[in-house]
């Protein structure tokens, strides 16, 4: 697996993500309990929440929900984080990865490597052996 060292910009997205759940973390009810940040190709960051329940959203979901809704199609790199997480980062759950792969299949994730060290990787690498959506046409 390739992996990229972090950039400023990369360590700024960890401190918005940080920033974003600060503001909504809900203490002793842990509906927001992660903050997620997704950067555009065009350098437009975009923030989320998890919002748990039954069937809740990762704040990766969030980020990128709110990516599209502005109308963006063109992504760099995400990350979801927590103050108590090591180097506050958090590796997207198996759920989060899919979406990625089906949304935005270049895109890199910050998390930490087995070693421990904050690193970027390609989605495709979290993700190998992917479902792929397949259209048949008639």
């Amino acid at each position: 697996m390739k992996t990229y060292r972090l950039t400023q910009g990369d360590y700024d997205l960890i401190a918005m993500a940080l920033e974003v759940l600060e503001k909504n973390f809900d203490d002793g009810v842990y509906n927001h309990t992660v903050g997620g940040a997704i950067r555009c190709k065009n350098g437009k960051v975009y923030l989320g929440v998890n919002c748990d329940g039954i069937h809740g959203s990762c704040a990766e979901y969030i980020a990128i929900g709110a990516a599209i809704t502005a109308g963006e199609r063109e992504f760099d790199t995400i990350v979801a984080a927590h103050n108590k997480a090591h180097n506050c980062v958090i590796p997207p759950c198996g759920n989060c990865r899919q979406m990625l792969v089906n949304y935005c299949s270049d895109i890199k994730v910050i998390l930490n490597d087995e070693k421990g060290n904050p690193v970027k990787v390609e989605v495709k690498d979290l993700l190998p052996l992917s479902y792929k959506r397949i259209i048949v046409n008639d």
